[in-house]
């Protein structure tokens, strides 16, 4: 059902897009503009960790890559727009507090442990709170590198070792769950940029409107 929810925002979203040429032309120049701002390849295409066995080396640039697409796209919004739920969809700040949080519970899972209560209590909390510009930034730096370091520790594990997730404890493995942590993190970071996009673009056509 929420699922289904989520999707129905998401083509709201889309249709303003579609229905507003002012809109839709400013997300279009600005899409461009940061994508001629990039330099480099994507992390996966830069050669980098190669000491990393195969699929935790893909979570680690999937990771990296979050965070850079993160910084780009949102890093210029104020708390207001960060915290903003156009057409009611989920604010960029909450999707990068899901992110961070999404991390430690997965990777707990990896470890082959079960969530705490404190845990718990966190996913409930995050669609809830408000985030402050800054103090997001740090503490989607932090988690990140806590990561990071944790998906180094399980590198040379047996990726078919089996693991539980969730209080029904279903069934995977140690590699399912690091091929999901970059799935999922990537998932969040597509639709924190999507509603970026939407609330610069409707930053920039209310500018327009005040002049």
């Amino acid at each position: 059902m929420q699922s289904s929810i989520n999707r129905a925002k998401r083509c709201t979203a889309f249709a303003m897009l579609k229905r507003y040429p002012k809109v839709r032309s400013y997300a279009a120049k600005n899409y461009m503009n940061k994508i001629n701002q990039v330099k480099e390849p994507e992390p996966w295409l830069r050669g980098t960790l190669t000491e990393v066995p195969v699929v935790p080396r893909g979570t680690l640039h999937a990771l990296q890559l979050a965070n850079e697409d993160l910084h780009r796209w949102a890093g210029e919004l104020s708390d207001g727009e960060l915290n903003q739920r156009p057409f009611e969809l989920a604010s960029v700040a909450f999707h990068v507090r899901h992110i961070a949080g999404s991390l430690d519970r997965l990777l707990t899972y990896a470890e082959g442990r079960q969530l705490s209560s404190e845990q718990i209590a966190s996913l409930k909390s995050e669609l809830e709170a408000h985030s402050e510009r800054e103090s997001m930034f740090e503490h989607l730096a932090s988690a990140l590198e806590r990561s990071a370091q944790r998906i180094r520790v399980l590198a040379d594990s047996d990726l078919a070792e089996k693991r539980e997730v969730g209080s029904k404890k279903m069934p995977t493995t140690l590699g399912g769950l690091l091929v999901h942590i970059a799935d999922h993190t990537q998932r969040h970071v597509g639709q924190a940029v999507t509603t970026a996009k939407i609330v610069l673009a409707g930053r920039k056509n209310k500018a327009k409107s005040d002049e």
